[in-house]
């Protein structure tokens, strides 16, 4: 068996214990005679994996009972239109945009009603989270929206912005389940699962029920109702069942290794090496301000194009796979989720430092 290490931004690294358990399971789950894949949702035996995933992801993120659990389809493209079409009832809503993500929600949401920019670190390249102490918050804002670790930036809110009673909503995508967080502070958080949960094909959403109302914006079609979600159990159509099945797995492998603190503890430890590596080479260069670095998406450059494009072929012949950075920005970028093993981040750095040797 041949694996590398995929520092992919997502689809990204799952972890090998699980792709193993699920291999096993292929042909037949659990004596039913039948893969996961090929299981009616509305079955006994996959009404018990849902629940059982859902029951699993509360304990993790210790999610008190009056928040309600979705699993949804359409990813974060289609969350920038379902958050105004449920919540935007005043039809104003705020935007902190540190990113191309909270950019496009913010774009969406303009659809809608008005949605104002209220702090952007654009004038920077992103390369920076704003000072979100003290904003211009609107009175009428239904919510403030943010995006909470920047996949493409490499940056992170480590403080929550302060939204003077206002309901905050955060995309948390890349950053879901790599740390403790108090879902409390939030009306509605919500996330792809395709970077630190589970394959491509899924969003969770994590939602306060005091904001689940039959008052959304005229036009809003049935499947982009929180409600439909949460009053059907996530069942109102066919869910994305594999996705869900592996994303239960994930959370067991969590709560195997120590649960979110422990994961907390070992990003912080994965990170520090290639950020101390960074801190020192000579060659190669973080592009995000010290306090706001993300622990999951790391972007780095040499300056020099040609040799960015040298190192990341260099890097992929030595089993380093999918280190280019996002198109937008260029240079390399590694996402070091929760799944990439230590022995992966030490391995890319080790590579760096014998590159920077030899193209002096």
């Amino acid at each position: 068996m041949h694996r590398v290490y995929n520092f992919s931004a997502g689809p990204a690294v799952l972890p090998e214990e699980v792709l193993k358990e699920a291999a096993e399971e292929m042909l037949d789950y659990r004596g039913t005679g039948m893969s996961v894949m090929e299981m009616s949702h509305r079955s006994k035996m996959y009404q018990q994996i849902i629940d059982e995933a859902e029951a699993d992801f509360r304990e993790l993120l210790n999610i008190p009972e009056n928040y309600k659990v979705m699993w949804m389809q359409g990813g974060g493209n289609l969350q920038f239109a379902m958050v105004p079409m449920n919540l935007m009832k005043n039809r104003v809503a705020d935007y902190i945009v540190t990113g191309q993500w909270g950019k496009k929600a913010f774009q969406e949401g303009k659809l809608y009603g008005n949605a104002v920019k209220i702090a952007s670190s654009e004038d920077k390249t992103f390369t920076y989270i704003p000072d979100c102490s003290d904003l211009p918050i609107d009175e009428d804002a239904d919510y403030v929206y943010i995006c909470e670790n920047n996949t493409i930036y490499g940056t992170k809110f480590w403080e929550l912005p302060n939204t003077k009673g206002k309901p905050l909503v955060s995309d948390v995508s890349s950053c879901f389940l790599s740390e403790p967080m108090d879902v409390t502070k939030y009306a509605y958080v919500w996330g792809g699962v395709q970077k630190n949960i589970g394959p491509a094909g899924c969003a969770i959403g994590i939602i306060n029920e005091d904001f689940l109302t039959d008052d959304v914006l005229p036009g809003t079609p049935t499947m982009m109702r929180f409600k439909t979600y949460t009053e059907n159990g996530s069942m109102y159509n066919t869910p994305p069942c594999y996705t869900i099945y592996i994303c239960g797995k994930v959370f067991k492998w969590l709560k195997a290794m120590g649960g979110l603190k422990e994961m907390q503890r070992r990003n912080v430890e994965k990170a520090a090496i290639l950020y101390d590596f960074l801190d020192q080479s000579q060659m190669f260069h973080g592009t995000v301000v010290k306090k706001d670095r993300s622990l999951m998406n790391v972007p780095f450059v040499t300056g020099n194009p040609e040799l960015d494009a040298k190192f990341i072929a260099e890097a992929k012949a030595a089993g380093l796979e999918n280190l280019k950075g996002h198109r937008i920005v260029g240079g390399m970028r590694a996402s070091i989720y929760n799944a990439m093993p230590k022995a992966g981040v030490q391995a890319l750095v080790d590579f760096m430092e014998k590159f920077e040797k030899e193209n002096k």
